[in-house]
Protein backbone atom coordinates (compact mmCIF):
# COMPACT_ATOMS: atom_id res chain seq x y z
CA UNK A 1 0.00 0.00 0.00
CA UNK A 2 1.27 3.65 -0.83
CA UNK A 3 1.38 6.01 2.21
CA UNK A 4 0.33 9.77 1.96
CA UNK A 5 3.80 10.78 2.04
CA UNK A 6 4.94 8.53 -0.90
CA UNK A 7 2.35 9.22 -2.70
CA UNK A 8 2.79 12.58 -2.41
CA UNK A 9 6.58 12.04 -3.34
CA UNK A 10 5.55 9.89 -6.35
CA UNK A 11 2.90 13.17 -7.58
CA UNK A 12 5.90 15.54 -7.36
CA UNK A 13 7.84 13.02 -9.86
CA UNK A 14 4.83 12.51 -12.03
CA UNK A 15 4.22 16.59 -12.40
CA UNK A 16 7.88 17.45 -12.81
CA UNK A 17 7.96 14.47 -15.64
CA UNK A 18 5.74 15.92 -17.17
CA UNK A 19 6.82 19.36 -17.32
CA UNK A 20 10.27 18.30 -18.39
CA UNK A 21 8.21 16.86 -21.64
CA UNK A 22 6.16 19.77 -22.05
CA UNK A 23 9.36 22.10 -21.96
CA UNK A 24 11.11 19.88 -24.25
CA UNK A 25 8.42 20.37 -26.59
CA UNK A 26 7.93 23.96 -26.34
CA UNK A 27 11.59 24.59 -26.93
CA UNK A 28 11.67 22.55 -30.28
CA UNK A 29 8.83 24.79 -31.29
CA UNK A 30 10.91 28.00 -30.26
CA UNK A 31 8.98 28.65 -26.87
CA UNK A 32 11.03 29.48 -24.04
CA UNK A 33 9.12 28.44 -20.91
CA UNK A 34 10.65 28.80 -17.49
CA UNK A 35 10.92 27.24 -13.86
CA UNK A 36 9.62 29.03 -11.41
CA UNK A 37 10.97 29.03 -7.82
CA UNK A 38 7.56 28.35 -6.34
CA UNK A 39 6.59 24.99 -7.74
CA UNK A 40 5.06 26.11 -11.04
CA UNK A 41 6.25 25.45 -14.63
CA UNK A 42 5.12 28.38 -17.17
CA UNK A 43 5.26 29.67 -20.35
CA UNK A 44 4.39 33.51 -21.01
CA UNK A 45 3.57 32.75 -24.78
CA UNK A 46 1.09 30.37 -26.06
CA UNK A 47 2.71 26.72 -26.44
CA UNK A 48 1.78 24.80 -28.99
CA UNK A 49 -1.59 23.21 -29.65
CA UNK A 50 -2.21 20.29 -27.09
CA UNK A 51 0.02 21.69 -24.86
CA UNK A 52 -0.75 23.33 -21.19
CA UNK A 53 0.68 27.14 -20.75
CA UNK A 54 1.04 26.49 -16.99
CA UNK A 55 1.75 23.17 -14.58
CA UNK A 56 1.82 23.41 -11.19
CA UNK A 57 4.73 21.32 -9.64
CA UNK A 58 3.88 21.66 -5.68
CA UNK A 59 0.02 21.33 -4.04
CA UNK A 60 -1.45 24.72 -2.68
CA UNK A 61 0.45 27.15 -5.77
CA UNK A 62 -2.20 30.48 -5.14
CA UNK A 63 -4.42 30.46 -8.61
CA UNK A 64 -3.39 34.17 -8.93
CA UNK A 65 0.26 33.15 -9.19
CA UNK A 66 -0.19 30.58 -12.04
CA UNK A 67 -2.01 33.30 -13.62
CA UNK A 68 0.24 35.92 -13.03
CA UNK A 69 2.52 33.81 -15.53
CA UNK A 70 0.49 32.84 -18.75
CA UNK A 71 -0.74 34.70 -21.76
CA UNK A 72 -4.86 35.07 -20.84
CA UNK A 73 -6.06 37.22 -23.43
CA UNK A 74 -5.52 34.95 -26.17
CA UNK A 75 -7.81 31.81 -26.98
CA UNK A 76 -6.26 28.37 -25.89
CA UNK A 77 -4.78 29.35 -22.72
CA UNK A 78 -4.65 25.93 -20.56
CA UNK A 79 -3.42 24.92 -17.25
CA UNK A 80 -2.21 21.45 -15.77
CA UNK A 81 -3.61 21.42 -12.45
CA UNK A 82 -1.57 18.47 -11.04
CA UNK A 83 -2.76 18.35 -7.61
CA UNK A 84 -6.41 18.84 -8.80
CA UNK A 85 -6.45 22.02 -5.86
CA UNK A 86 -6.91 25.04 -7.96
CA UNK A 87 -10.16 26.84 -8.72
CA UNK A 88 -9.81 28.81 -11.96
CA UNK A 89 -13.87 29.46 -13.06
CA UNK A 90 -13.58 32.84 -11.58
CA UNK A 91 -10.57 33.75 -13.95
CA UNK A 92 -12.70 32.61 -17.31
CA UNK A 93 -11.22 28.79 -17.32
CA UNK A 94 -13.36 25.73 -17.37
CA UNK A 95 -12.60 22.26 -16.31
CA UNK A 96 -11.78 20.67 -19.88
CA UNK A 97 -10.75 17.48 -18.14
CA UNK A 98 -9.82 15.18 -15.04
CA UNK A 99 -7.57 12.21 -15.06
CA UNK A 100 -5.94 10.00 -12.48
CA UNK A 101 -2.03 10.29 -12.54
CA UNK A 102 -0.48 6.79 -12.65
CA UNK A 103 2.18 4.85 -11.14
CA UNK A 104 4.09 1.62 -12.11
CA UNK A 105 6.69 0.48 -9.51
CA UNK A 106 10.29 -0.41 -11.45
CA UNK A 107 10.70 -4.15 -11.81
CA UNK A 108 7.40 -5.22 -11.55
CA UNK A 109 6.22 -7.73 -13.72
CA UNK A 110 5.55 -7.25 -17.47
CA UNK A 111 1.80 -7.87 -18.49
CA UNK A 112 0.36 -10.20 -21.04
CA UNK A 113 0.01 -9.25 -24.50
CA UNK A 114 -3.44 -8.04 -25.09
CA UNK A 115 -5.42 -10.99 -26.77
CA UNK A 116 -6.74 -9.14 -29.68
CA UNK A 117 -2.86 -8.34 -30.53
CA UNK A 118 -1.13 -11.15 -29.26
CA UNK A 119 -0.80 -13.15 -32.48
CA UNK A 120 1.51 -11.86 -34.71
CA UNK A 121 1.88 -8.76 -32.47
CA UNK A 122 4.19 -5.51 -33.43
CA UNK A 123 7.89 -5.48 -32.95
CA UNK A 124 9.23 -2.50 -30.87
CA UNK A 125 12.20 -0.22 -31.61
CA UNK A 126 13.08 3.27 -31.27
CA UNK A 127 12.52 6.04 -34.08
CA UNK A 128 16.38 7.19 -34.85
CA UNK A 129 16.28 10.06 -37.27
CA UNK A 130 13.39 12.53 -38.65
CA UNK A 131 12.36 9.92 -41.41
CA UNK A 132 11.22 7.45 -39.01
CA UNK A 133 9.40 10.41 -36.52
CA UNK A 134 7.47 11.32 -39.69
CA UNK A 135 6.37 8.15 -40.06
CA UNK A 136 5.30 7.80 -36.35
CA UNK A 137 3.57 11.07 -36.48
CA UNK A 138 1.34 9.87 -39.46
CA UNK A 139 0.38 6.88 -37.37
CA UNK A 140 -0.43 8.99 -33.72
CA UNK A 141 -1.76 11.65 -35.39
CA UNK A 142 0.77 14.46 -33.21
CA UNK A 143 2.98 16.88 -34.40
CA UNK A 144 6.65 16.75 -33.41
CA UNK A 145 9.99 18.11 -34.57
CA UNK A 146 13.52 16.28 -35.09
CA UNK A 147 15.10 17.95 -32.30
CA UNK A 148 13.05 16.06 -29.03
CA UNK A 149 15.08 12.60 -30.67
CA UNK A 150 17.64 12.79 -27.92
CA UNK A 151 18.87 11.55 -24.34
CA UNK A 152 16.25 11.30 -22.18
CA UNK A 153 13.30 11.28 -24.80
CA UNK A 154 12.52 8.27 -26.70
CA UNK A 155 9.68 7.96 -29.37
CA UNK A 156 8.70 3.71 -29.07
CA UNK A 157 7.20 2.18 -32.32
CA UNK A 158 5.38 -1.23 -32.27
CA UNK A 159 5.41 -2.20 -36.23
CA UNK A 160 4.11 -4.82 -37.84
CA UNK A 161 4.31 -5.56 -41.88
CA UNK A 162 6.93 -2.75 -42.21
CA UNK A 163 4.22 0.00 -40.77
CA UNK A 164 4.19 1.25 -37.32
CA UNK A 165 0.59 0.31 -35.95
CA UNK A 166 1.84 1.15 -31.86
CA UNK A 167 3.68 3.65 -30.16
CA UNK A 168 4.30 6.16 -27.24
CA UNK A 169 6.88 8.64 -25.88
CA UNK A 170 8.95 7.62 -23.26
CA UNK A 171 10.37 10.66 -21.61
CA UNK A 172 12.72 11.22 -18.52
CA UNK A 173 12.44 13.65 -15.47
CA UNK A 174 11.60 13.96 -12.18
CA UNK A 175 13.59 11.01 -11.16
CA UNK A 176 10.95 8.88 -13.10
CA UNK A 177 9.90 7.57 -17.11
CA UNK A 178 7.15 9.30 -17.93
CA UNK A 179 4.64 7.62 -20.70
CA UNK A 180 2.67 9.68 -22.61
CA UNK A 181 1.23 9.76 -26.88
CA UNK A 182 -0.09 5.98 -26.57
CA UNK A 183 -2.01 4.53 -29.16
CA UNK A 184 -2.41 1.25 -30.49
CA UNK A 185 -3.33 -0.92 -27.50
CA UNK A 186 0.60 -0.93 -26.89
CA UNK A 187 0.73 -1.19 -23.02
CA UNK A 188 2.97 -4.49 -22.94
CA UNK A 189 5.54 -3.92 -25.52
CA UNK A 190 6.22 -0.31 -24.10
CA UNK A 191 6.72 -1.44 -20.77
CA UNK A 192 8.92 -3.60 -22.02
CA UNK A 193 10.68 -1.38 -23.90
CA UNK A 194 10.96 0.99 -21.10
CA UNK A 195 12.11 -1.37 -18.98
CA UNK A 196 15.15 -2.82 -21.38
CA UNK A 197 16.12 0.79 -21.37
CA UNK A 198 15.42 2.16 -17.68
CA UNK A 199 15.41 -0.75 -15.53
CA UNK A 200 16.08 0.97 -12.22
CA UNK A 201 13.12 4.11 -13.11
CA UNK A 202 9.64 3.72 -11.75
CA UNK A 203 6.91 4.62 -14.96
CA UNK A 204 4.04 7.48 -14.75
CA UNK A 205 1.51 9.38 -16.53
CA UNK A 206 -2.08 10.24 -16.71
CA UNK A 207 -5.30 8.39 -18.04
CA UNK A 208 -9.01 8.44 -17.39
CA UNK A 209 -11.87 6.68 -19.05
CA UNK A 210 -11.26 3.75 -20.95
CA UNK A 211 -7.48 4.17 -21.18
CA UNK A 212 -6.87 4.34 -17.28
CA UNK A 213 -8.73 0.97 -17.06
CA UNK A 214 -6.27 -0.10 -19.85
CA UNK A 215 -3.54 1.02 -17.58
CA UNK A 216 -4.73 -0.58 -14.56
CA UNK A 217 -4.87 -4.02 -16.33
CA UNK A 218 -1.17 -3.26 -17.39
CA UNK A 219 -0.27 -3.02 -13.36
CA UNK A 220 -0.82 0.79 -12.75
CA UNK A 221 -1.70 1.95 -9.76
CA UNK A 222 -4.08 5.79 -9.62
CA UNK A 223 -2.03 7.76 -7.39
CA UNK A 224 -4.00 11.04 -7.52
CA UNK A 225 -6.17 13.45 -9.53
CA UNK A 226 -4.77 16.01 -12.31
CA UNK A 227 -7.10 18.44 -14.03
CA UNK A 228 -6.49 20.60 -16.76
CA UNK A 229 -7.92 24.09 -17.35
CA UNK A 230 -8.93 25.84 -20.16
CA UNK A 231 -9.76 29.34 -20.86
CA UNK A 232 -13.66 29.40 -21.63
CA UNK A 233 -13.78 29.97 -25.43
CA UNK A 234 -10.86 28.19 -26.38
CA UNK A 235 -9.35 25.62 -28.47
CA UNK A 236 -8.77 21.72 -27.24
CA UNK A 237 -5.52 22.57 -26.33
CA UNK A 238 -4.01 20.51 -23.41
CA UNK A 239 -5.39 17.07 -23.68
CA UNK A 240 -2.53 15.02 -24.96
CA UNK A 241 0.71 16.63 -23.21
Amino acid sequence: MITDGTRTTLLRRAALNNAAWCDAVCRAHGVAPRYEGDGLWVSPRRTPPMYPDAVTLEPGVPAERVLLGVDTDSPGCAVKDSFADLDLAGAGFEMLFEAQWIHRPAGAPLPAEDPATEAGGPEWSEVTDAAELSGWEAASGGVFRPELLGEGIVFLAGRAGGRIVAGAVASTGGGVVGVSNLFGAAWAGVLGAVAVRWPGLDVVGYEHGEDLEAALRAGFTPIGPVRVWLRAGGADHASSA
